[in-house]
């Protein structure tokens, strides 16, 4: 199961159940698709055909949506 968090300029942000503990964000639309750590600091963890700029826009918009995106992956994953 894939939850979808938002979309945003063609993006679809979402986590993947039964992954790795730490806290990202998996983004996906036509040409590809990444994933960003979210903590200890907002890097690109990978990334699958994306190119510069659209890395440097993805990374925008996480930044844009950090609060949001860690308050969700705590309610989805049950995490205090």
């Amino acid at each position: 199961m894939s939850p979808t968090l938002f979309r945003v300029k063609g993006y679809r942000f979402y986590f993947l159940s039964n992954e790795e503990s730490r806290i990202h964000i998996h983004i996906e639309c036509a040409d590809g698709e990444a994933k960003f750590w979210i903590e200890p600091i907002i890097a690109l963890a990978a990334c699958y055909k994306l190119n510069p700029i659209q890395l440097n826009e993805i990374q925008k918009i996480v930044e844009n949506h950090k609060n949001e995106i860690i308050k969700e992956w705590k309610n989805y994953f049950g995490k205090c």
